[in-house]
């Protein structure tokens, strides 16, 4: 999962654990009916929110203002970090 971030990570590993560990060890009958079922939900749930995304936010005049969506606004980011390299204007870099 290297895209994922911490939030993905700790319910991956929160909802693996519960169901791949106590419910198996504990409940094996259940887990033996449901596991599928689980499975197939979480499958069809990321399907489902995926189209949706892809609906929801694909129409023209759909503009979202969110803290990434802006560009970057660190002035720092856009200067040359290579030695000798210098942007007019903007920043030079001296090493």
């Amino acid at each position: 999962m290297p895209p994922a971030t911490t939030v993905n990570l700790t319910s991956w590993l929160l909802v693996g654990f519960i169901f791949n560990y106590i419910v198996y060890n504990y409940h094996k009958r259940w887990w033996k009916r449901y596991n599928y079922v689980l499975s197939a939900a979480l499958d069809a749930g990321l399907a489902f929110m995926a189209v949706g995304l892809n609906v929801g936010l694909g129409y023209p005049g759909v503009e979202l203002n969110w803290w990434g969506t802006q560009g970057e606004h660190c002035p720092l980011a856009q200067c040359p970090i290579a030695p000798g390299v210098a942007r007019p204007g903007r920043c030079t870099v001296q090493h």
